[in-house]
């Protein structure tokens, strides 16, 4: 993959991962750490997790607070 199609990737995801976050916001903080959490694991598929972990080591990720908090919570893809 090459680096532009690659930022293009992990743009798509952070844009996801924050608009699961959005949607969360109007519960209690630990539904919604534990809502974005759930919706992530269930519906994001391994490779999409390990790019999330990625982006997520980077300073200026873009992440959402929430997704940064709900990232405890979301499973690490096992390395293949």
């Amino acid at each position: 993959m090459d680096s532009e199609s690659h930022k293009s990737t992990a743009t798509k995801l952070v844009y996801m991962a924050n608009q699961i976050a959005a949607f969360f916001h109007t519960q209690p903080k630990d539904e919604a750490v534990a809502g974005v959490a759930d919706h992530i694991n269930h519906f994001w598929e391994p490779r999409m997790r390990e790019q999330f972990f990625a982006i997520l080591e980077q300073e200026d990720n873009g992440f959402d607070p929430l997704v940064v908090e709900a990232a405890k919570h979301i499973r690490k893809p096992v390395p293949a």
